[in-house]
């Protein structure tokens, strides 16, 4: 990536940037923000970690591993404010036994997360002392999963890669709010804790799907949520238990944006961003994503989300007094930019 690793506080957008950098020294404690989803005390502020590299495809569409395993880097020291990616990559480590990396394979190839992207993670989690059999990547079928270029695998001493097809659901069924259904088993019995991977995209009924939503992959009848634009059903269906307390962390696909014409990939509307979102708070970094996508919109001559009617409020709905799953006011959002 060369040797520019600094991290700038240039303003984003109108918001408040204030207190974006860390000082040097060891992990900041509380970083990590495990007291966002679902408590009674959600933190002040939180922080979400926009990263971009505008030379990180070696082709015409290809990433290149080395970018893509030096930016995730970079994100994840500026996330925990330390002084080496080896001591931020030790923090997530310590999330979990077993950890299960979420990703989202709706779309094909085009608006997915990258299989590039999962192996780098997966690379950092065994370097820093995750048994590979340890780490779980999975979503809500098989055949999505490899639509995108991934490889299924039950066992072995490599990484899981499974569909809820394989594993199936938990026999309880879990509710909160308007929202009841079963939860797989992937994360109600094999994952001690789950890193996100969600996709930066436009959504034509829920305005957008970034990380709230990626967890309707978790369900098994997501279709039954999308009514009023999905208000409060993305909020709700977060809420149970197993998702509101497993998602510690997540690392948003924004090498691809898919602007328009989304959940699929429509590739006349889709955006080489090149970058990543990353925090532990999915509200915040919901919010972020939501404005990088209207203001692509706004730039190519779209009418905003709210003018087409899909504004996504459930994402005000997820920082209400009754969920409490993170910071939506975008002046309590403080965005770094690697």
């Amino acid at each position: 990536m060369g040797s520019d690793r600094r991290v700038s506080r240039r303003s984003f957008s109108r918001w408040s940037l204030a207190g974006l950098l860390l000082p040097a020294g060891a992990c900041r404690a509380g970083v990590e923000q495990r007291g966002v989803a679902g408590t009674s005390s959600p933190p002040e502020r939180s922080k979400v970690v926009v990263a971009r590299d505008e030379k990180v495809r070696s082709g015409r569409s290809r990433l290149d591993e080395a970018r893509v395993l030096d930016l995730l880097d970079r994100s994840l020291q500026a996330l925990y404010g330390c002084d080496s990616p080896s001591e931020a990559w030790r923090r997530v480590a310590g999330l979990g036994k077993v950890i299960g990396l979420k990703v989202n394979c709706l779309a094909g190839k085009g608006a997915s997360t990258h299989r590039v992207l999962v192996e780098a993670v997966c690379e950092r989690l065994q370097q820093a002392g995750v048994p590979a059999k340890n780490l779980i990547v999975w979503d809500r079928l098989s055949s999505d999963l490899e639509s995108a270029g991934f490889r299924i695998n039950e066992r072995g001493n490599k990484p899981r890669c499974i569909g809820n097809d394989i594993y199936g659901y938990d026999s309880e069924l879990m509710a909160y709010g308007r929202v009841g259904s079963l939860v797989c088993n992937t994360l109600t019995r094999r994952c001690d804790a789950v890193i996100n991977l969600p996709v930066l995209k436009d959504h034509s009924i829920a305005g957008v799907t970034i990380a709230l939503k990626n967890f309707f992959g978790a369900i098994h009848n997501p279709n039954k949520y999308h009514l009023n634009v999905g208000d409060p059903y993305v909020a709700d269906a977060y809420m149970l238990e197993p998702i509101r307390t497993k998602a510690r962390l997540h690392i948003c696909d924004a090498f691809n944006v898919q602007y328009e014409g989304g959940p699929s990939y429509l590739p006349q509307w889709s955006w080489p961003y090149n970058g990543l979102l990353v925090s532990a708070d999915p509200v915040a970094l919901d919010s972020i994503g939501r404005r990088i996508i209207e203001e692509k919109r706004a730039a190519e001559g779209f009418p905003s989300l709210k003018d087409q009617k899909r504004e996504p409020t459930y994402i005000a709905t997820a920082a209400d007094k009754d969920h409490r799953l993170g910071i939506a006011d975008p002046g309590r959002i403080d965005v770094v930019e690697v």
